[in-house]
């Protein structure tokens, strides 16, 4: 069993290092029928045609290659934030994350560094934190959103915390604590136009917009069969 290099023909050994540009893969191959062994001395005998047919053993170019670990330096678009571990394909580890500044090896010194750092964020005060990475996706989220809050007009009723946050959660699909919202001072009992702010894992806060709207329930399939009903029941008007 030996490398595709050393069962080639000399003519076409002597030409490849000017007619093929080095490859970092490697293909083991064995002859399909094998060589029988050769007194001492003489060379063994090779048919010209059978002997040169060979079957791959093993492609290491084209096998799947394995993922390269990372520590991340800094917030990575769909990968994670500072700190966290990941595993990326090679060229994108080598040519980018790494090339860039992005990323770093995991070795015993790096893994302790950042390790310390996290816990001093979860420990430390509000301005020691830094932001994680799906934090700074919720804060850009909330930053282009608007948040709407349908109130009934036949009922009298003033907007509390407990009901925004349950409005964030049904129109944007965002879970607010109460305790990290912020309202107006004044009390807030009519439709308009508001503001509240959102603090995100204590870290940044968003002041986005409030509009406080007439609530309308929701049109069931029934309720709109209903509708029609009615609509065929009006008797069609009198033509000249």
């Amino acid at each position: 069993m030996l490398s595709l290099v050393h069962r080639l023909p000399r003519e076409v050994l002597r030409a490849w290092p000017a007619c093929v540009s080095q490859s970092r893969g490697t293909v083991i191959v064995e002859r399909w029928w094998q060589v029988k062994m050769a007194p001492e001395g003489k060379e063994p005998g090779l048919h010209p045609r059978r002997h040169r047919i060979y079957r791959v053993l093993e492609d290491t170019k084209h096998k799947r290659k394995e993922k390269m670990e990372l520590i991340l330096t800094q917030t990575v678009s769909k990968l994670g934030g500072r700190g966290d571990t990941v595993l990326v394909e090679k060229a994108m580890g080598r040519n980018k994350l790494l090339a860039e500044g992005m990323a770093v090896y995991p070795s015993p010194e790096n893994k302790q560094m950042f390790e310390e750092e996290k816990r001093r964020q979860r420990e430390g005060g509000p301005g020691e934190r830094v932001q994680t990475w799906t934090g700074e996706m919720t804060v850009n989220y909330l930053r282009n959103s608007r948040l709407e809050v349908g109130m009934k007009n036949n009922v009298k009723w003033e907007l509390n915390k407990e009901i925004v946050c349950r409005n964030f959660l049904k129109n944007l699909g965002v879970v607010v604590p109460v305790d990290a919202l912020k309202l107006p001072e004044e009390p807030i009992n009519v439709w308009g136009e508001y503001w509240c702010e959102v603090t995100v894992n204590g870290v940044d806060t968003v002041h986005m917009p409030m509009f406080v709207v007439n609530f309308e329930k929701p049109k069931t399939k029934r309720y709109k069969y209903w509708l029609s009903q009615q609509e065929a029941a009006k008797p069609a008007e009198a033509v000249d």
